[in-house]
């Protein structure tokens, strides 16, 4: 990918814009949507450009948005992501066993990957419940046995393991190299929490100080951390706080209490300053991670101390201001789904401008094509009207169809999606193609979701759609 400043803008400053009124069509093998779309007609070989006014989509956003529960279809019907949590017990029933045949069909795991759609991961070894219960295996337990059952009230009572138990390291290396393994055919898992410690896997013991349940110091904590950065390679790994060793490999952050002031404050200030861990008492375990957003990313869940029609009411501005500064891009599984009074019932045009708030808007400001010799370049001006990136690095492709709708050729253009942050430059992306295929066609982009091999990425402009593809020239 290129990048030009204001000298590479004069440049594309002399091309001549030639702008008709594009007509919708229908294309044999192809479905195309009829909107009010403007395109490019090169005649000739003579240079072309034509620009596009931001247009909102309402197609869904792959990695975005709300993150429904997987094992219950109603949540995750019309979301791009799902969320899926994991206990230890659910996954290895015996030293070195493990079965996943329950927990993906639990799940809906081949429904949810057919569908296109792609997941949140948390591995979880101690869920509280309102019953006296363990998320760890029998055999684990036996063998380790050294934690403490809690009941802190009628809703919150589990086991806590003892975290610093070498035997129980060594099984949980294993269990999430398995996992991570499990999960290694293909792009399905877009995002993995890191969880495995405290209460709900959110690196804290609310109860500890009536309960026994404690958290581990760094040392150890790294270790848990280490055995998730070696298992999951090229997926995006999250915490609950900004620690020293987050800030070290590059992870992102995930905010469990979204929505409620006080405590996303906290959250953002411990990104802005660092801060000390409480459940341990360490001094400046938490260090600064201002800009870590542009380049990892933010997730998390709202929280169930306030009410949705408060968050998404009275308070709904002081909401998505929140969100908006944590550059938050997906929340889940705890979000409000507007199937009852309680999850949001009313508050329908509230939910939809939350989850729209979320994540990215990719969109072209201009396209320029010239022929230079027996070529044709390319040139696309991207940029990102959202509040966080697009963090992994789909394929961008050109696709050529004939007059007939055919599909003649495609050419992947030099553009890392991870460089079109929002706030920041635009960035130029160019593609050379033989003059030989671009007569009489038309020029369609689309963002190639690897799991799929289906464009299935929005581009927020004012072009006529087929299959994911939008228009930006017809070439004669």
């Amino acid at each position: 990918m290129r990048s030009f400043g204001k000298k590479g803008l004069n440049v594309f400053a002399l091309v001549l814009g030639i702008l008709i009124l594009f007509s919708s069509c229908s294309f044999p093998g192809g479905t195309e949507q009829t909107t009010a779309a403007t395109a490019a007609v090169m005649e000739d070989g003579r240079p072309v450009t034509v620009s596009f006014a931001y247009t909102p989509s309402d197609k869904r956003r792959p990695l975005a948005g709300f993150a429904g529960q997987a094992a219950y279809r109603d949540e995750a019907a019309d979301k791009s992501l799902v969320y899926i949590d994991v206990l230890w017990k659910e996954i290895e029933p015996a030293e070195g066993v493990y079965d996943f045949s329950a927990f993906a069909e639990e799940n809906h795991l081949a429904e949810w990957r057919e569908d296109g759609r792609h997941a949140v991961l948390r591995f979880e070894c101690d869920k509280p419940g309102e019953e006296l219960h363990m998320d760890i295996p029998q055999w684990l337990y036996d063998k380790t046995g050294d934690g403490t059952f809690y009941s802190a009230d009628d809703s919150h009572k589990g086991y806590s393991p003892d975290y610093d138990n070498p035997v129980f390291i060594e099984a949980h290396r294993k269990v999430i190299a398995a996992l991570a393994d499990y999960f290694s055919d293909d792009n399905f898992i877009a995002f993995v929490e890191l969880g495995s410690l405290g209460h709900w896997g959110e690196w804290h013991v609310y109860y500890g100080k009536t309960d026994g349940a404690t958290m581990p110091f760094e040392e150890t904590r790294n270790v848990y951390v280490e055995h998730y950065h070696s298992a999951f390679e090229g997926v995006h790994l999250l915490m609950r706080r900004p620690f020293r060793i987050a800030a070290q490999k590059g992870l992102g952050l995930f905010d469990d209490t979204a929505g409620k002031p006080h405590e996303t404050r906290t959250f953002l200030q411990w990104i802005e300053k660092g801060g000390d861990y409480s459940p341990t008492e360490e001094k400046n375990a938490l260090v600064p991670m201002p800009d870590f957003w542009k380049n990892a990313p933010v997730g998390g869940e709202f929280n169930s101390d306030i009410s949705f029609s408060q968050m998404l009411g009275v308070d709904l501005a002081q909401t998505m201001s929140l969100l908006e500064l944590c550059h938050t891009t997906f929340l889940g599984p705890h979000y409000p789904t507007a199937n009852s009074e309680k999850n949001g019932q009313g508050y329908e045009t509230a939910i939809e401008k939350v989850e729209d708030l979320l994540g990215y808007h990719l969109r072209i400001r201009q396209a320029e094509a010239m022929q230079v010799g027996d070529e044709v370049v390319f040139t696309l001006r991207w940029c990102n009207e959202g509040i966080a990136p697009f963090y992994y690095d789909w394929p961008v492709e050109l696709y050529f169809y004939n007059g007939a709708g055919e599909l003649v050729a495609t050419e992947p253009l030099d553009l890392a999606l991870t460089d079109v942050v929002p706030g920041e430059a635009d960035a130029y992306a160019e593609a050379r193609v033989s003059k030989k295929i671009c007569t009489d066609v038309s020029v369609y982009v689309g963002i190639k979701d690897p799991m799929t091999d289906e464009c299935t990425v929005p581009i927020c402009i004012d072009a006529a759609e087929r299959d994911g593809q939008y228009l930006l020239f017809k070439l004669k």
